[in-house]
C-alpha cells in the first residue's frame, strides 16, 4: 500500500526525483573517491616526501569535498520540496474524500481519526520521503561501491566485509520487525487520545456542571498511559539500534586494524592502502546505519499509508450520478418522498418505513414525533446526506440520485439539529449561504431570523468575531444565526431540522410571522418538538417509530390522530393550549 500510494502521488514530481538522483550519485562518487585520493597523499606524498604531489592532490581533495557539499545541499533541498508537496497533495486528496463521504462515512471514521490521518499520517509519509531522497540513493551506492574499493585496495581484508555487513543487518532487521507492531498500536492509540480529548473540550461545560473533571482526568490518563506505553516498547527497540550497531562498527575496526597491521608487517600491503580499507569500511557501515534510519520509518510509515489509502479508497455511499440532470425549473420548490424506507448498514430494522409525504412551493410541511422516531433522518434524505434504501426522494420533480449534487445543494436552505458556526465573523458565517450577498441583503436576513438587534449591539456588528462553533454565542443566537445563514440564500426549498428548539415562545413566534412573507414561493419543511412551532403548518405528518401515523392540519390531527393528540397534551400549558 505505501509504495501504491507514493507511485501514485510522486508521480508529478518525477523530475525533482531525477535531480535528487543525479545529484546523490555525484555526491556519493565524489565521497568514495576521498578515501583513495587519502591514501596516494600518504604513500605518494608523506612517505615518499613528495610536497608537490601534497598540494596538488589535497587540491583535488578539497574541489571533490565542495563538490559533494554542493551536491548534498542541491539534494537535500529537492528532497525536501518533493515531500512538502506529497504531504500538501495528500492532505488536499483526503480533504476532498472527507468532503464528498456522506453521514455514513463520517460516522465510521470518526471525526479524530480523519484529523489524525490529515496531520500526523501524513507527516509521517512526508518524513519517509526526505529520508528516501536523500538516504534511499545514497545509501545503497555508498555500500556497493565501498565494497568494490575496499576490495580493491586490500582484497586480503575482504573476509572481515563478509562477515560484519551481514551481521549488521541481521542486528538492524531484528530490532526493526519487533518495531513495527508498536508503530501500528502507536497510530491507533494517538487517534484514542485526539478523540478522548476532543470530547472533553467540546463538552467541557457538561463536564463542569456535573462536576465529572476528576472523571475525566481519570478517562484522559487512561488513554495517554496507553500511547506512552506503547511508545516507551517502541522507544526501548529503537534504544538497543545504534548501541548494537556501534558495537558492529567498533568490532569491525579493531579488526581491520589488528589483521592489517599485520599484513602491512609482512609488506602484503601499504598504510595507505589500510588507511583507505578502514575508511571504506566506515562507509559501507555508516550507508548500512543511514538506511536503519530509513529502515525505522519504513515501518510507521507503512502503517500510515494504510490509513491514508483507507481514507482515499473509501467511496462515498452518496454517490454522483454518471450522466447528472438539474431540477425542473417548472417544479421549483416541489419535494416528493414516494414509499420511502431507509435503514442503517448492520441495524436489524429500518429506521423508516415506506414514508410518503408531498411539499409544494408557499407550503409549510411539518414533521413531529418522539424522540427516534426517524425525523431527522427523513429530512437528511432529502439533501442526500444519505441515500434511501427504498422509494424515490424527488426534488424538483428528479430522483436526487439523478441530480448535479451542487445543482441539489443549490435548491435547499438547510438549518440542522445542532446550529453550527464557522470561526471567522458573522458577516462570513452568513456569507456561507450566499457568497455574494450585500451587506443589506444580510441585515435583512438577520431582521427575519430575530437576530439584528443583538448583532447590531455588538461594537463590530456585522463584522464581529465568531469562534469556532459560535461558542461565544447562545444557543438561541446560534440557532437564529443559522437561520439568517439558510434565508440570505433565498432558497426554493427551506429544511429547519429543530431549529427553533433554543428559542423562547416568543421569539419563536415572531420568528415564524417573519419568515412566512419570506416564503410565499418555497417550501418550508420543519422537523420540531413543539406544537406550536407547526400547529400553523400546511400540513403536520405524525411518525412514530418510523411509520406515518397521522398527516393533517393540526385540528384535523387533534381529532383523529392519537399519537399526536398524547404529543399536544404532554406540551399543554398556559402559553401552549391545542
Amino acid at each position: 500500500m505505501l509504495v501504491r500510494l507514493l507511485r501514485e502521488h510522486l508521480a508529478p514530481y518525477r523530475a525533482w526525483l531525477a535531480g535528487v538522483a543525479v545529484l546523490q550519485l555525484v555526491g556519493v562518487l565524489a565521497m568514495l573517491y576521498q578515501p583513495s585520493l587519502n591514501a596516494r597523499i600518504i604513500d605518494e606524498g608523506i612517505v615518499l616526501g613528495q610536497t608537490a604531489t601534497i598540494w596538488r592532490l589535497g587540491g583535488v581533495m578539497l574541489a571533490v569535498s565542495v563538490l559533494q557539499i554542493v551536491c548534498s545541499i542541491g539534494a537535500a533541498y529537492l528532497g525536501a520540496r518533493t515531500a512538502m508537496a506529497l504531504g500538501r497533495d495528500l492532505r488536499r486528496a483526503q480533504f476532498a474524500r472527507v468532503q464528498a463521504f456522506s453521514a455514513q462515512e463520517l460516522g465510521r471514521f470518526g471525526a479524530p481519526s480523519l484529523l489524525t490521518r490529515t496531520t500526523n499520517d501524513v507527516q509521517q509519509v512526508q518524513m519517509l520521503v526526505v529520508m528516501g531522497a536523500t538516504i534511499a540513493i545514497t545509501s545503497p551506492i555508498m555500500m556497493v561501491g565501498g565494497i568494490v574499493m575496499a576490495l580493491r585496495e586490500d582484497l586480503g581484508l575482504g573476509w572481515i566485509l563478509v562477515v560484519v555487513v551481514p551481521a549488521l543487518f541481521a542486528s538492524v532487521g531484528f530490532v526493526i520487525s519487533r518495531m513495527v507492531p508498536s508503530f501500528r498500536a502507536m497510530q491507533v492509540r494517538i487517534d484514542k487520545v485526539n478523540r478522548v480529548l476532543r470530547e472533553q473540550i467540546s463538552g467541557i461545560r457538561v463536564v463542569r456542571a456535573f462536576v465529572r473533571e476528576p472523571r475525566e482526568v481519570e478517562r484522559f490518563e487512561v488513554a495517554n498511559d496507553a500511547l506512552t506505553d506503547v511508545a516507551i516498547r517502541a522507544g526501548r527497540w529503537m534504544a538497543t539500534l545504534f548501541p548494537l550497531a556501534m558495537v558492529v562498527v567498533n568490532v569491525s575496526s579493531v579488526a581491520v586494524i589488528w589483521f592489517g597491521g599485520l599484513r602491512v608487517d609482512a609488506g602484503e600491503t601499504e598504510i595507505g592502502a589500510l588507511t583507505a580499507f578502514l575508511s571504506y569500511l566506515m562507509q559501507i557501515l555508516m550507508s548500512v546505519m543511514m538506511a536503519t534510519f530509513l529502515f525505522m520509518q519504513i515501518p510507521r510509515s507503512a502503517v500510515c499509508a494504510d490509513r491514508i489509502s483507507e481514507v482515499l479508497a473509501t467511496e462515498s455511499s452518496v454517490r454522483p450520478p454518471a450522466a447528472p440532470t438539474v431540477p425542473d425549473v417548472s417544479r421549483r420548490g416541489h419535494v416528493d418522498l414516494e414509499a420511502v424506507t431507509f435503514g442503517y448498514p448492520g441495524a436489524d430494522e429500518p429506521v423508516l418505513h415506506e414514508v410518503d409525504l408531498v411539499g409544494r412551493p408557499g407550503q409549510t410541511v411539518a414533521v413531529i414525533g418522539s424522540t427516534g422516531a426517524g425525523k431527522t433522518t427523513l429530512l437528511n434524505l432529502v439533501p442526500r446526506l444519505f441515500d434511501a434504501t427504498g422509494g424515490v426522494v424527488r426534488v424538483g420533480g428528479v430522483d436526487v440520485r439523478d441530480l448535479d449534487p451542487e445543482a441539489l445543494w443549490a435548491e435547499l436552505g438547510l438549518v440542522p439539529q445542532q446550529a453550527y458556526l464557522f470561526s471567522g465573523t458573522v458577516r462570513s458565517n452568513l456569507a456561507h449561504g450566499k457568497p455574494d450577498a450585500t451587506e443589506e441583503e444580510m441585515w435583512a436576513a438577520l431582521e427575519v431570523a430575530q437576530a439584528r438587534d443583538f448583532v447590531a449591539a455588538l461594537p463590530e456588528g456585522l463584522d464581529a468575531p465568531v469562534t469556532q462553533g459560535g461558542t461565544d454565542f447562545s444557543g438561541g443566537q446560534r440557532q437564529r444565526l443559522a437561520i439568517a445563514r439558510a434565508v440570505v440564500r433565498r432558497p426554493a426549498v427551506y429544511l429547519f431540522d429543530d431549529s427553533f428548539s433554543a428559542l423562547d415562545l416568543a421569539t419563536d413566534a415572531r420568528l415564524r410571522a417573519a419568515l412566512r412573507p419570506v416564503t410565499t414561493d418555497a417550501l418550508v419543511l420543519v422537523v420540531a418538538q413543539r406544537v406550536s412551532t407547526i400547529r400553523d403548518a400546511d400540513v403536520i405528518v405524525v411518525l412514530e417509530h418510523g411509520r406515518v401515523v397521522g398527516r393533517g392540519t393540526h385540528d384535523e390531527l387533534v381529532a383523529t390522530c392519537e399519537t399526536y393528540q398524547e404529543i399536544v397534551s404532554s406540551q399543554r400549558s398556559a402559553q401552549e393550549a391545542a
